[in-house]
């Protein structure tokens, strides 16, 4: 991709850039309309966020509820025989999307101040409509509830981020299992139940969505579910600690085992999200990728554990209230890090933490084990001037399901590569905030695209890293090129 040097057009610093078919913001907090946004792009241009690095970020920085466990509540409202109110909502393109597939269905949804109010009771379809299709991964959490209020579903493909196989196989498996007759199409998946009962499911793998298909189904089913081999990541016990308030009997026991004996209704409750400890995490590296300080609030110490532990090891040196957690270093040294399944780290800490092996002292490695193309930011980075070399073999003592693919499942980083400031497109949401993470401790300007990604998952970035010191600004720069990385 050329650099240009355009006359950049400044937009405002916390509302993405958005279609109009498909998002919605708020008038609480826009600056500008979605159309005014929209028209503001052409064919010849679009949305980057310029970063000059500024020196070390110092500061705070308020987290609201978490991406992952918003939008399974909103879906969960959808079971309520009254409303529910689900608060401190980030401000995020998936909150958007899935308030808008809810209205699609007939449900009523007033939004203010971080709050959700969700009134399933006019819910009049049974079809979310194929406008959405390939968006998020959210659509299939929803036939559960539509076979409990309409016995019948059709959701669209569903979409997320490009970061490997993620099949809608164990999603079937446990919705067949209890009763639903599912067929899937080019289009989508079309299902069919009457009465959903209740059935023993073992999960090859503690998937979390699957997970959370079965907490939303057979918390309505007639019977008992036994899940075994569930997942345990804090928002989906979350998930289940909210349906619990809406009236559902749910059991957790060792062994990643849920015990759930459906009721014959749930009325609607009240919620407040917990933390974003992906936020959290990727804040407390920015404060440490560029040599300074950042203060985390909002996020709970219990949510980010084995990511203290971590960094600790590494020669981070953190602060810890009831309400935040701080961290700095004066030396970091290499770390060898393993992802896995709830509680060992997380995978979406994975490319904050290589971005921040690229400023370490020593070789790093980075194996992933739960996703299977996890590293599609590598490039970028190696483009800015990262030492990074990825591997197609385990470096770790964990399993990979992937092991023996044909993309990368283990990187190794060389630190002390000095970043140098370039152009890069986003692939993914945790990718592209790696990439803000670098360009900060980079020389020079990074100019990146893409930013759709970032705005989808992440809530105020922009405003956050200004008040933390960083030069970002969000403007309009001409598209780069297809195979631009």
């Amino acid at each position: 991709m050329v650099r240009t040097t355009p006359r950049f057009v400044h937009l405002p610093t916390h509302v993405p850039s958005i279609q109009l078919d498909w998002f919605f913001v708020t008038p609480a907090t826009a600056e500008q309309t979605t159309a005014e946004q929209t028209s503001s792009e052409s064919s010849e241009t679009t949305e980057a966020w310029i970063v000059n690095p500024a020196g070390p970020l110092v500061g705070d920085v308020a987290v609201r509820g978490s991406k992952n466990a918003v939008t399974k509540h909103l879906v969960a409202a959808m079971l309520g025989d009254t409303p529910s109110t689900v608060s401190n909502c980030p401000e995020i393109g998936d909150v958007d999307i899935t308030a808008q597939m809810l209205e699609s269905l007939g449900c009523v949804i007033e939004r203010s101040n971080g709050d959700a109010i969700v009134d399933s009771r006019p819910l009049s379809s049974s079809e979310v409509p194929l406008t959405f299709s390939g968006m998020n991964r959210i659509p299939i959490l929803m036939v559960g509830p539509l076979l409990h209020r309409t016995g019948q579903a059709f959701v669209p493909l569903v979409g997320g981020d490009d970061i490997g196989s993620r099949p809608l196989d164990f999603h079937v498996n446990a919705l067949e299992k209890m009763g639903a007759e599912v067929e899937i199409t080019s289009e989508g998946l079309h299902a069919k139940a009457g009465q959903l009962r209740g059935a023993h499911i073992e999960l090859p793998y503690p998937s979390v969505g699957a997970t959370e298909t079965v907490l939303l189904t057979a918390s309505m089913a007639n019977g008992r579910t036994v899940l075994d081999g569930g997942a345990l990541e804090p928002e989906v016990i979350e998930l289940a600690l909210f349906l619990q308030r809406m009236g559902a009997h749910i059991e957790m026991h060792p062994n990643r085992r849920y015990i759930i004996d459906g009721v014959p209704k749930l009325s609607g409750a009240a919620h407040r999200l917990k933390g974003d400890r992906i936020e959290a995490f990727s804040y407390l590296v920015a404060g440490l990728i560029t040599g300074g300080q950042v203060t985390v609030h909002g996020c709970s110490q219990d949510r980010l554990v084995t990511a203290i532990s971590t960094l600790s090891r590494m020669g981070a040196e953190f602060e810890i209230t009831d309400s935040s957690v701080s961290a700095r270093a004066d030396h970091l040294t290499a770390g060898a890090v393993e992802t896995d399944t709830h509680p060992g780290f997380m995978t979406d800490w994975q490319s904050p933490m290589v971005a921040l092996f690229t400023q370490c002292e020593g070789m790093s490695v980075m194996y992933e084990t739960v996703y299977e193309n996890r590293f599609t930011y590598v490039p970028a980075l190696r483009k800015m001037g990262a030492d990074i070399q990825p591997y197609n073999i385990p470096l770790g003592s964990g399993h990979s399901r992937f092991v023996g693919s044909s993309t990368a499942c283990s990187v190794v980083v060389k630190g002390g590569a000095p970043l140098i400031g370039t152009d890069v497109v986003v692939p993914d949401i945790r990718g592209g905030f790696a990439y803000v993470l670098a360009a900060a401790a980079a020389t020079g300007t990074t100019t990146i695209t893409g930013t759709h990604h970032l705005d989808r998952g992440y809530n105020h970035a922009i405003p956050n890293f200004k008040g933390l010191g960083l030069d970002i600004e969000r403007v309009l720069v001409p598209k780069p090129a297809e195979d631009a990385v």
